[in-house]
Order: structure tokens, then sequence, then C-alpha cells
């Protein structure tokens, strides 16, 4: 599945928006982005689209705890 820019803009746009002071996991962020009225297929897609935006260095990082957690750097 391709992710499409878009995406990740809408997910970063729903963080910012909500002052979140500690990393995030792809559940906690989903549950946000549906709070807002977006929808999202899954914690799992959020996770993809995350994880493939911080290989590519985008203002994400990866907490590797269990479980993932994710901080935005530049919102």
């Amino acid at each position: 599945m391709r992710i499409r820019r878009g995406e990740f803009d809408q997910i970063r746009r729903i963080v910012a928006e909500s002052d979140a002071d500690e990393p995030l996991t792809a559940k906690e962020i989903l549950a946000l982005l549906e709070a807002n009225g977006e929808e999202f297929d899954s914690a799992h897609r959020v996770a993809t689209v995350l994880g493939r935006e911080a290989q590519r260095d985008a203002g994400v990082e990866v907490v590797r705890d269990q479980p993932y957690r994710y901080r935005f750097t530049n919102c």
C-alpha cells in the first residue's frame, strides 16, 4: 500500500492541535484522528505512515518502547 503525503500531513496537524506533551502511541493518535472527524483504517496504518516518514527524517521520531511511540520534532 502506497503512503500518500497527505496522510502524514493530516496526522501531524491533528497531533499539533492536541498539544500533546509526551510521545503518543499509534492507537492514541488514531483516537485523536477519530475524535477530530478524520478517517484512518487502523492504528497499524498510522504506525506505517509514521514509520516511513521517520525513515525519511521528515519530522517524526520513533521511540522504540513497547508499544512504539511517536514524537513529532517540527510541529
